[in-house]
């Protein structure tokens, strides 16, 4: 149990919730855009906490900050639900991006002016508790039910302020969500009555099946279950269409906080659900994984994002592209597979929302998203231009920045996996680099177009302004910091992994089983990069 005087995870979740109502009950404008600030802040200063405290903090089955809130519904004879709250290594950086990610889009969205700014401020508020709930959630209940409740604004904030075809993406969004939602909530119940745990108690969960294993049969069948209905959240190809469609038609800070944050959830679920407790259906399925998403996330989304003209649609489908890379990990299913894909995730959400807030500050200067009529933008905003090549670098996974060092490490485990996928997978850093250095060009170098030199000379474009900076250098900082020092978050991730077997095979009489080989340890910080 946490020994501190106050509960910082509860203390994230609460506080902009807690404001998102005081909103919903007629909070005056002006206070409401005064305490926003605060609402986003508070996630972020809990999770620095939580993150500089974490090595020192007291450990109770591997997790540290534990707190159990009762619901009535925990107790004998009942359901097993209770609001149980803590982070373990894996959790932790996630917890920490979200705190990140949500300010930063947090700040942008105070400066945007939008239209009914309070109602707007609301359903981030709302969408940033739950994103912290979900993270900081020990109980597979609450996990499942505070992404839930961080998805449905999505859904309203790109109808009512998305941009193009916004009807059509937010229903599109609806459909592929609800879905995906609902095949993983099938796997979750049929998890919790097969193993007869009569708990959601994730930790509870993991002692009892460790005792008393499922069938391969039926690890094999719900572990398929959270696979596509988790994959479907995360745009695991060829159930990804929503996404660069979605994207493109919602606001900025929508944007920044789903495709980065809510967006793990599905890879979370799979990492701290699917792996430890059906590893054998987890083996099953690791071959068809890996090739679905090689071939169709990576190769194939890879092709159609260069294909690609218009400056979000570009960045939302790389953003599909790369959850390839984190499928890929999972399926290598070793320690420092998924290591990497963690060190990925929390990489992945701070440049994609980076770029998400970049691309909207090149249509504020240009009055348009599509890459052809731009051109020549650095003359007149350099440090939007700098800032912008910046991300791009990151995306790429330029060493430097934390995309390098997932990346790395998930090709360094694939390859035990298959030498074949590692080489087609290692092939979509050259494509990110053909996509990801044009757009670059197309923006910002090379003479104007006829419509931007247009727009130019009735709006004269200006360089960033503050507001736009702070945010983005924020994301930028981060990106920086853990690219200088991963073992600020790949310690943690090591110890939590290192108690965990890797996944292997073996064939027995009964067929195949799960064994425990050594356990792999994760070196991603050490100079040469090796795995023992």
């Amino acid at each position: 149990m946490s020994n501190l005087t106050f509960d910082p995870l509860l203390i994230a979740i609460a506080t902009p919730l807690a404001l998102a109502l005081l909103i919903a009950l007629g909070l005056p404008k002006r206070w409401s855009v005064r305490l926003a600030y605060v609402a986003f802040a508070v996630p972020l200063l809990m999770g620095l906490h939580t993150w500089y405290h974490f090595a020192g903090a007291p450990q109770s089955e591997g997790y540290v900050f534990l707190t159990r809130y009762s619901t009535g519904l925990d107790g004998e004879n009942s359901l097993g639900i209770s609001l149980k709250l803590g982070l373990n290594g894996i959790s932790m950086p996630l917890f920490l991006m979200a705190g990140i990610v949500g300010f930063a889009a947090g700040l942008f969205a105070l400066q945007s002016q939008a239209e009914r700014l309070k109602i707007y401020l609301m359903l981030l508020l709302i969408m940033q508790g739950g994103l912290m709930g979900v993270f900081a959630s020990v109980d597979v209940f609450f996990l499942y039910f505070f992404h839930e409740l961080a998805l449905i604004p999505t859904f309203i904030m790109v109808g009512v302020w998305g941009g193009r075809d916004r009807s059509y993406a937010a229903m599109k969004m609806t459909i592929y969500l609800t879905l995906g939602a609902m095949i993983s909530l099938v796997g979750l119940i049929a998890l919790y009555v097969q193993s007869g745990a009569n708990t959601f108690d994730l930790i509870a969960l993991k002692r009892h099946l460790a005792a008393n294993p499922l069938s391969v049969t039926l690890q094999q069948n719900i572990f398929g279950l959270l696979m596509f209905g988790f994959g479907i959240l995360v745009s695991l190809w060829p159930l990804h269409t929503w996404a660069p469609l979605g994207y493109g038609a919602a606001p900025s800070s929508n944007a920044m906080l789903h495709a980065g944050v809510l967006k793990k959830f599905g890879l979370y679920g799979l990492i701290q659900v699917g792996l430890p407790l059906l590893p054998a259906g987890a083996t099953h399925w690791a071959m068809p994984l890996a090739w679905l998403a090689v071939i169709g996330n990576v190769i194939v989304v890879g092709f159609i994002t260069i294909a690609q003209r218009d400056l979000k649609q570009m960045i939302g489908y790389s953003s599909v592209m790369h959850m390839g890379y984190a499928f890929l990990g999972l399926a290598a299913g070793s320690a420092l597979g998924i290591g990497g894909v963690v060190l990925m995730m929390v990489a992945h959400g701070l440049s994609v929302a980076l770029m998400f807030l970049l691309a909207t500050s090149v249509h504020h200067r240009t009055h348009t998203f599509a890459m052809d009529e731009m051109g020549g933008l650095a003359q007149t905003a350099p440090v939007l231009a700098a800032l912008f090549v910046a991300g791009t670098f990151a995306s790429i996974g330029l060493p430097g920045f934390a995309n390098f060092w997932g990346e790395l490490a998930i090709f360094v485990a694939l390859w035990k996996f298959s030498p074949l996928i590692t080489a087609l997978a290692v092939s979509g850093v050259i494509i990110s680099a053909i996509y990801g250095l044009r757009s670059a060009a197309r923006v910002f170098f090379g003479p104007p177009s006829e419509h931007f030199a247009e727009v130019a000379a009735r709006h004269p474009p200006v360089d960033l302004r503050w507001a736009e900076k702070i945010p983005a250098l924020l994301l930028l900082a981060a990106l920086f910091a853990i690219g200088l020092w991963p073992k600020s978050l790949s310690d943690p991730i090591q110890g939590a992994l290192t108690t965990r077997p890797a996944i292997a095979r073996t064939i027995n009489a009964d067929g195949f089983r799960v064994v425990a080989p050594a356990p792999a340890t994760l070196r991603l910080a050490e100079s040469n990069s090796k795995a023992r």
